[in-house]
């Protein structure tokens, strides 16, 4: 039978034939793929013509294009529909490719190649883009042990391959907890929940095989069921089990592999000579240093405590006139606080949720898409791989663009949160190759009979993924290697934050929050009462958020501590951290940092970018939200440069200067009056 991850994929835009696509296949098409690219790395590196930008920097970007087709159909279904098999391919896949990557970078033949282009850049004659392609390989080479010798070299490929096999079991362990765990309600225990949370806890019950409805840990469920279930003693039950997730002793904790991915990382960051992992990964981004990411999260932790702390003042009052003794816990404050907005902004979560359909928020994105960049999204009558994920054609004037992929549902075989992936990337060096862009999300699944209504915080998300979405399908550059969202970790978060601002732009609102059952529009008081109320609570939210990067970034800026959990409870008492606030990411569930490398020592990121975003929007501010001619500025200097320039003067040529904290503290509300 044909391998149809291998063959010639005669579809639709080459659009992965889903349907053909067996798991059993896997492991032989990507053994096939690697013994190609080795056979190409090794003509490469064995040319016995004199090394050119051309016979050895672009070979290797076409060194892999089998592995790449393989992989990004594979991976790219693997995060959103999991089974065993799936889970027990990429156990068996991350060794490999990581022994498949640390013999590329320790090729020395190969990197004496690259380092003859990088001696005589000069007199190369590349084009910008080539010379930035050039400095970008030889740099990944020799941080990635390129100019190691002997033993060193060979603990450090042992050192990668045993990362990526901890990050792969860390990942697949919390969505195991995530699965397995569900709460049964009784029909009492329903009292006092909004329709929408019922109904979304029968419809987790019936995926769940359960009798009746149950809360599980998908944000989308358990968040809501804290903001509005009365019943105090089931709020801290759910939030119990939501803050354990990799830490109840099972077979799924997370707490020792935590602690030997942090030896790891130190071990590789001192075999490269840096005092610190820190200092080694923030080396090419934009804080550069930990010092500097250290300054803007304290410079944004002090407001925000003193903000979540007056509000816990007010909140523990409301718990006890409801005559509940002692503090104000975890499980207590997206109740108590949801009681409070609804109080002093007359907003009601259950009353606004009919206005934020799932597919009005969708053609929202898609709109404002239009309005900013002319590209148009029609729907595409093609298998992907599960039946709720379904597939558009991106054009402008008529031109394909991109495909892009929206997977919205919360199902058991998805890992929680919400990402953007490119099943494959915009690239020239092999033809004009257009993107293949998916959003996955895990919104709540109505019945069949109802339309999905999402919280403002998921079409907030629904926006967030899809910003990240423009960045790959306005991706324009030649080399793979830079495409897309292939920038800085503290760069790629602002094109999807900036987005983020369209959907609080009031005439947006007023024409796609319309009701589900009348079709009428948001009433225009409740209108301006959700966009007065955007900075509520949001002592809360950076509290949770800065806890975590900074616990992040201690982790990583000295020796790996020898007891994870002792670490992190060393530095939330160290920044004060209110008792009624957790993190948002414990440690044995912090897939941003121990899933990978990506966000390790960069959770700080968001806020990083977010103090660009928020001086970005007000550049369409100080114009018009959709004002073309900044719309084309934003795309020409960053969505369709993807890494081809440094990112500070990639924001500079958008914006004519870097920004400070101050916008980010104003947009967040945290800028107290003197």
């Amino acid at each position: 039978m044909t391998n149809a991850y291998l063959s010639e994929w005669n579809t639709p835009f080459n659009l992965p034939p889903f349907a053909d696509l067996r798991d059993a296949d896997v492991k032989p098409a990507v053994d096939a793929a690697l013994a190609e690219g080795r056979a190409a790395i090794k003509a490469i590196a064995e040319n016995p013509e004199a090394p050119t930008f051309s016979n050895t920097i672009e070979a290797l970007e076409k060194a892999d294009a089998t592995l790449s087709k393989v992989l990004g159909a594979f991976f790219g279904m693997a995060g959103a529909d999991t089974n065993d098999v799936r889970d027990g391919l990429m156990r068996d896949l991350s060794p490999l490719l990581s022994a498949y990557s640390s013999e590329i970078t320790a090729d020395e033949a190969l990197f004496n190649r690259i380092e003859t282009l990088w001696k005589t850049r000069e007199a190369l004659d590349l084009t910008e883009e080539q010379q930035r392609v050039l400095m970008l390989t030889r740099r990944s080479f020799v941080r990635s042990g390129a100019k190691l010798e002997g033993a060193e070299k060979d603990r450090m490929a042992a050192i990668k391959s045993r990362l990526a096999t901890l990050g792969t079991q860390f990942t697949q362990n919390l969505l195991a907890d995530e699965r397995e765990w569900f709460m049964e309600l009784a029909e009492e225990d329903l009292e006092g929940l909004p329709q929408f949370v019922i109904d979304a806890a029968r419809s987790a019950g019936e995926e769940k095989g359960a009798k009746g409805p149950v809360v599980t840990l998908s944000r989308s469920l358990i968040v809501p069921f804290l903001q509005f279930s009365p019943r105090r003693d089931l709020r801290e039950k759910a939030f119990r089990a939501w803050a354990a997730r990799g830490e109840n002793g099972n077979a799924n904790d997370n707490r020792e592999i935590a602690k030997e991915i942090l030896e790891l990382r130190e071990e590789r960051a001192k075999l490269l000579g840096y005092e610190s992992f820190a200092s080694y990964k923030l080396e090419t981004e934009m804080a550069k240093t930990p010092a500097h990411v250290r300054d803007l999260l304290m410079r944004v932790w002090e407001p925000a405590k003193e903000a979540a702390e007056r509000d816990a003042a007010i909140l523990s009052d409301m718990m006890a006139e409801d005559g509940v003794n002692g503090d104000l816990e975890p499980w207590d404050w997206r109740y108590y606080s949801s009681i409070r907005r609804k109080a002093e902004h007359d907003l009601d979560e259950a009353e606004l949720k009919p206005y934020l359909q799932l597919e009005r928020m969708i053609e929202a994105a898609f709109t404002c898409a239009n309005r900013l960049f002319g590209l148009a999204f029609e729907p595409l009558d093609v298998t992907t791989y599960h039946p709720d994920a379904r597939a558009w054609n991106v054009t402008r004037n008529g031109e394909h663009i991109a495909i892009f992929i929206g997977d919205y549902f919360a199902r058991g075989s998805k890992r929680s949160g919400a990402w953007c992936t490119a099943m494959r990337s915009q690239q020239k060096l092999m033809g004009d190759i257009r993107p293949i862009v998916l959003n996955v999300c895990n919104f709540s699944k109505p019945s069949k009979s109802e339309a999905a209504l999402l919280s403002y915080d998921d079409a907030r998300t629904l926006f967030h993924e899809f910003g990240h979405a423009l960045h790959q399908m306005l991706s324009d550059v030649t080399y793979e290697s830079i495409s897309g969202t292939s920038v800085a970790r503290d760069f790629v978060e602002l094109p999807s934050q900036l987005y983020e601002h369209w959907l609080e732009v009031p005439e947006v609102l007023e024409e796609f929050a319309t009701h589900a059952t009348t079709g009428e529009p948001m009433p225009r008081d409740m209108l301006e009462r959700l966009l007065a109320a955007q900075t509520y609570d949001q002592g809360f939210a950076t509290v949770e958020y800065v806890a975590s990067a900074l616990v992040d970034l201690d982790f990583h800026d000295g020796p790996a501590p020898k007891d994870p959990m002792a670490a992190q409870v060393e530095t939330l008492a160290k920044i004060g951290m209110p008792k009624a606030i957790t993190m948002r990411h414990a440690t044995p569930h912090f897939a941003h940092v121990f899933s990978g490398d990506g966000y390790s020592s960069g959770y700080y990121s968001y806020m990083w970018s977010e103090v660009m975003d928020a001086d970005a929007f007000e550049a369409f501010e100080e114009t018009s939200p959709f004002d073309p001619a900044m719309a084309k500025r934003l795309e020409e200097n960053i969505l369709s440069k993807g890494g081809s320039e440094d990112a500070e003067a990639l924001y500079t040529a958008f914006r004519g200067r870097m920004p400070g904290v101050e916008a980010l503290l104003k947009g967040r509300g945290l800028l107290v009056a003197e």
